[in-house]
């Protein structure tokens, strides 16, 4: 998405251009194109023989290594827009860090738990891959959707690495806890999950080190050798594009690996997706009021929601597959998880920018319209 909030901190004067007028024809059609990415990769996934067994054959941990790719060229650069020389500016607002580990680490996992136990309940299967999805906190795809909204790259920054460092040391205990003690003290069925570890920190290492490492050297030499106006006014709109086209890569790649497990279940495909949405829609909602609330400005509130709200899918999809088999029904869940999440946390990228300009009145981080074009003789 093209830059558009300004770096001047005094107020905007109010204007009244359309939210879609000021995204690019790129962002303006994501749905579009997120729709016919999806579609492609359920079509390829069923058209073509072995296909899925060609994607899977290759792997960066539990990852197929086309999605891997797929990943790394969608977070790049993102992480190359990201001021590091900024961050402390994030880490002094308790505020935000505070709401962020409580929704992830607390609300969202209990969230999940209840939901997948009062609209599945006789669906144990699938009810263990949703809590698992709900364990997998988001540190991939939503820095997309922070960048799409025009939330706080800084803070999405810090938020996301925070995230990883939980997820590692977290994820195992919080399995055990939400499969095997929780239900047992609700007087529930329990299910036996054995987590690996080392999958879980090479996912992190891979999908958010290398980015990371990368846009913060790209940053450094960039602005050390050319300087901030030629770095921001000239690279990062050249390398922008990059991540959306890596994303659709991945959703393609995602649902051609992934197309016969969802096309050959609808129904069950159609009963994953109700708790899911019901997630997102309480998730991003609450986290949303919560950060105006707290006053935390747009471009905070907009990046508390976002990774709220947003899950590591490959990580609960490669969990699921490697603990309980690729066809079993936690797998399917999983792999339902992007089929509802990305399309919908794009159209709350459009619902985030519609509040800012209503909700957020004289905010400095409301995103802005690009000037007029002067007019060609």
């Amino acid at each position: 998405m093209s830059d558009t909030v300004a770096d001047d901190p005094r107020p905007h004067p109010d204007v009244d251009t359309p939210v879609l007028a000021r995204l690019s024809t790129l962002d303006r059609f994501l749905p579009v194109w997120i729709v016919a990415a999806m579609a492609a990769g359920l079509l390829l996934g069923r058209l073509v023989p072995g296909l899925d067994d060609a994607l899977d054959a290759v792997r960066v941990g539990d990852v197929s290594l086309p999605i891997a790719v797929g990943l790394l060229l969608m977070m790049y650069p993102v992480l190359a827009k990201v001021r590091y020389t900024e961050l402390d500016r994030v880490t002094g607002d308790r505020r935000l860090l505070v709401a962020s580990l409580v929704l992830n680490w607390v609300l969202g996992p209990a969230l999940m738990f209840a939901l997948a136990w009062l609209l599945l309940p006789d669906q144990p299967e699938y009810r263990t891959g949703l809590v698992i999805v709900g364990l997998a906190r988001c540190i991939a795809m939503v820095l997309i959707w922070n960048d799409l909204s025009c939330g706080d790259r800084e803070a999405a920054a810090v938020l996301v690495a925070i995230n990883s460092v939980f997820q590692i040391v977290a994820f195992a205990a919080l399995g055990w806890f939400y499969l095997q003690v929780l239900p047992g003290w609700l007087g529930l069925s329990t299910t036996s999950a054995d987590f690996s570890v080392w999958s879980i920190v090479l996912s992190v290492l891979v999908f958010l080190g290398i980015p990371l490492v990368a846009g913060f050297l790209t940053r450094t030499v960039g602005e050390r050798t050319r300087g901030r106006a030629w770095y921001e006014g000239r690279f990062l709109p050249r390398i922008g594009p990059v991540a959306l086209y890596g994303l659709l890569f991945t959703i393609v790649m995602l649902f051609a690996l992934q197309g016969d497990a969802i096309t050959s279940a609808p129904w069950d495909v159609a009963r994953i997706a109700l708790p899911l949405l019901v997630y997102f829609a309480l998730m991003f909602g609450g986290s949303f009021a919560l950060g105006m609330r707290l006053r935390l400005g747009y471009a905070k509130t907009a990046t508390l929601a976002f990774t709220a709200a947003g899950n590591n899918f490959e990580l609960a999809i490669a969990v699921a597959i490697g603990t309980f088999g690729v066809t079993s029904g936690q797998a399917l869940a999983g792999v339902v998880g992007p089929l509802i999440e990305v399309p919908v946390l794009v159209g709350l990228v459009y619902v985030s920018l519609w509040a800012a300009r209503r909700w957020f009145p004289g905010d400095p981080t409301v995103p802005q319209p690009a000037p007029a074009a002067r007019p060609t003789r």
